[in-house]
């Protein structure tokens, strides 16, 4: 399916010379004289080569067929990341790239939606936010509630964040899985 250059988005699949090739960024260039142009970076899904391209806006990029559907996590292994689909339970394989940065949020039986071209997964989409345990942080200060200044913690996930001067250790907050940004704290 050809698609404008100009329409095209982040986690799209443009179909390349062809090889398929997963969009990382994708951002659209209005100069003050000349012809507004869109840069693309992406990643080939066969070798993990990333690129960048440049297109006119009005420029024609085929859009590859992508299938969006829910898997469960089942769990890592040295191949990779194993899912299971939760209408048909056939189980698939994501390799590490695929994953790439979302890779510590992934947490047992998550459910996420991956993005199919035929049979091989190109994509991954997290939930917009995930509950971990915080097992590392300065002590709480009494006192300090007032102040907006934040505290570094390390998460059960490994993952380094920031929290409210409040939270103490083993306490489970709610944090954003695309930057791990700190939301609230856990209501269970």
């Amino acid at each position: 399916m050809k698609v404008i250059a100009s329409s095209i988005r982040k986690g799209n699949v443009i179909e390349q010379d062809g090889k398929l090739y997963v969009v990382l960024t994708a951002e659209n260039i209005h100069p003050g004289k000349g012809t507004p142009v869109s840069q693309i970076e992406m990643r080939r899904i066969s070798d993990g080569v990333k690129i960048s391209e440049r297109y006119k806006t009005t420029d024609q990029v085929e859009k590859a067929t992508i299938e969006d559907h829910n898997f469960n996590y089942l769990y890592e292994d040295a191949d990779g990341f194993h899912f299971m689909n939760t209408e048909t339970y056939d189980q698939v394989m994501v390799p590490k790239d695929v994953i790439g940065s979302a890779a510590p949020y992934l947490q047992e039986n998550m459910q996420v939606k991956l993005s199919l071209h035929g049979v091989l997964p190109v994509a991954i989409q997290m939930p917009q936010r995930a509950t971990l345990e915080v097992v590392d942080t300065e002590p709480v200060t009494k006192g300090q509630t007032a102040s907006s200044s934040y505290k570094p913690a390390i998460l059960s996930n490994g993952v380094r964040t920031a929290v409210p001067p409040h939270i103490g250790v083993g306490t489970r907050i709610v944090i954003m899985t695309e930057d791990g940004s700190y939301v609230e704290r856990a209501k269970d």
